[in-house]
């Protein structure tokens, strides 16, 4: 049985608009966020050098600032992930997205990823956690291992992918994604989300949350509401 299309306003809390291009300027900074307000969108996502712009321009607004960390390659040493995450908080953001070292993964280091992952979560001082794990850059096996590390470490969501690899968000990885987690833990979908339809899709499929740049025309292509 297909879900129920949402209103605009439904889908738009669930979208964190995103703006993640290593030439963003200040001004697509703030027209992020103004559209952002416009649309009443769940918050944005940036790079962790505009989160205090970023939270300059919401603070009154009551949106989210979502912060990456370890982007894209998330292969940075994990006192570097720890310390961004905490500047990261202390600027402003609400919610941090970081990326799971994936050759780590790949190593069988189960251990270490786990340790590097609660020490972003206690870094983020009770804050929402949400992990990425680069899908497309995984087996069958290892996206049910990433998501065991991700629901022991402590974080609060899965998340598909940083959309700067070679594959983004599908309604596949989606779906064994939930398998996975359960009922109860989240899920963001992110990467190649272009259009209304294969958001309400990834929805259906299991996702909580969507990053998306395209979020103005995701929520404008509802049809009937």
């Amino acid at each position: 049985m297909r879900l129920a299309q949402p209103s605009r306003n439904a889908l738009a809390a669930r979208l964190e608009h995103t703006l993640l291009k290593p030439d963003a300027t200040a001004r697509d900074i703030e027209k992020l966020c103004q559209e952002a307000i416009r649309y009443r969108f769940h918050g944005v996502c940036v790079n962790s050098s505009r989160v205090a712009l970023a939270y300059s321009l919401l603070e009154e607004s009551q949106l989210k600032v979502i912060a990456v960390t370890g982007f894209p390659l998330g292969a940075a040493d994990p006192d570097v992930k720890r310390y961004e995450t905490e500047v990261a908080i202390d600027l402003g953001a609400s919610e941090i997205d970081v990326v799971m070292n994936i050759g780590r993964l790949k190593d069988r280091d189960t251990a270490g990823v786990l340790r590097e992952l609660r020490d972003v979560v206690e870094a983020a001082d009770e804050r929402i956690v949400k992990v990425i794990i680069e899908t497309c850059l995984l087996s069958r096996e290892e996206k049910i291992e990433a998501c065991q590390i991700v629901l022991d470490s402590g974080a609060h969501y899965v998340k598909t992918s940083t959309g700067l690899s070679k594959g983004g968000a599908t309604i596949e990885d989606v779906r064994l994604l939930r398998e996975c987690v359960g009922s109860r833990f989240g899920i963001k979908a992110s990467g190649g989300i272009r259009d209304t339809a294969t958001a309400l899709a990834l929805i259906e499929a299991g996702a909580d949350r969507l990053g998306a740049s395209a979020s103005m025309t995701i929520v404008d292509g509802l049809v009937g509401d």
